[in-house]
């Protein structure tokens, strides 16, 4: 048993900033590879669900007689994924706490087992592959889709980004997570035993004055104020006016008139 996953940290946290960006997050805006593989009765177990609104997707999409389990290692957002749900009337979705190294659910329980932006956060992301592989069924699928940290790009050029960018995947790495996952992805799927693996790759790009507003914003907060800030000095890397210094600058360029952001995300769609 490999026991790196327990060392892991969350590098991002549940600060409204980070949350914010996450409840942006739709199955057509971020699982867009998996849509043409769902169809209705399906069971699926979406992996990290966060707030939940990708997960109140993939219950429409499976509906009528689908039904979606959903977890989050962290038990506080769980609340947030229940309410939305509740909100949009979806209620073939189950909601519950679990590690994905260890999931406790038996052998060949789903059709689809989905997991977004999570192999980046864990420790043994090839273990969690496996336990995503345990549970999902003969001739079903697990779908991973990540980001690419050192792929991201941006316009214009701005030092301070520069300076954010290698800052984050230093702190990533230190807390046993692996900011560049979405290149990895193929070669922890092969590692995890699977031998059928469809590749992608699509990307997130905020390019209207309104959508870099508000990128540079929730990333001025998160190098400010959330978990990544607290573990960014506690560890080291950063001090406090440093991190001022790198709020400032994605503030100065999200106020660009030609702002331009791309997010590059690995995606993965392994045959059970």
């Amino acid at each position: 048993m490999n026991p790196a996953h327990e060392s892991a940290v969350y590098t991002h946290g549940h600060h409204e900033s980070v949350l914010r960006s996450h409840r942006w997050r739709t199955a057509r805006n971020s699982a867009a590879y998996l849509i043409g593989e769902l169809r209705p009765g399906m069971a699926v177990l979406d992996v990290g669900c966060g707030p939940g609104t990708i997960t109140a997707d993939l219950a429409e999409l499976v509906s009528p007689g689908g039904r979606v389990t959903a977890v989050d290692a962290a038990e506080g957002v769980l609340a947030q994924a229940r309410a939305h749900a509740a909100e949009r009337g979806v209620t073939d979705v189950e909601f519950a706490v679990a590690d994905v190294h260890a999931l406790d659910f038996p052998d060949d329980s789903f059709d689809v087992v989905h997991a977004h932006q999570v192999l980046q956060h864990v420790g043994d992301p090839v273990r969690a592959l496996r336990e995503m592989r345990r549970v999902c069924r003969p001739g079903g699928i697990v779908a991973a889709r990540d980001a690419d940290y050192a792929a991201m790009t941006w316009f214009p050029a701005e030092p301070g980004l520069e300076e954010w960018l290698d800052l984050y995947r230093r702190v990533a790495r230190a807390g046993g997570g692996e900011p560049d996952a979405g290149r990895r992805l193929r070669s922890w799927a092969q590692a995890a035993g699977f031998t059928r693996i469809d590749c992608s790759a699509t990307s997130w790009c905020y390019a209207t004055p309104e959508e870099t507003a508000w990128w540079s914003a929730l990333w001025a907060e998160r190098t400010t104020l959330s978990s990544y800030a607290a573990i960014a000095t506690s560890g080291g890397h950063a001090t406090p006016s440093g991190l001022e210094a790198l709020a400032d600058a994605w503030r100065v360029w999200g106020a660009r008139p030609d702002a331009w952001f791309s997010v590059l995300n690995g995606e993965v769609l392994c045959r059970a």
